[in-house]
């Protein structure tokens, strides 16, 4: 499945069900994908501000989440978690 940041800012693909986050830049394209060949893969989504959320299924069965899987980007090269994860600033203590 393809996902690209079509947006002005950081958008992040958050893989279930072990909660991985990959951070695209705008401009930027992803595909996710089972690890093994030959799985009928079925994918939910789920879009929020900033963030599309994606589960996988084998043959579309919700009781057959396929675990193992890779997030490519668009040279083929394997992502790992946590991929171009912003660095978030602390918030103040308003004390």
């Amino acid at each position: 499945m393809p996902v690209k940041n079509l947006g002005a800012s950081e958008l992040c693909l958050f893989i279930e069900p072990y909660g991985e986050d990959y951070w695209l830049e705008p401009g930027e394209a992803f595909t996710v994908g089972p690890a093994a060949e030959g799985i009928d893969v079925w994918f939910d989504t789920y879009v929020s501000t900033d963030c599309i959320t994606v589960w996988l299924y084998e043959d579309g069965d919700p009781t057959k989440v396929v675990l193992d899987y890779v997030v490519v980007d668009a040279d083929g090269a394997r992502l790992d978690c946590g991929h171009q994860r912003p660095l978030r600033r602390a918030v103040p203590d308003p004390a």
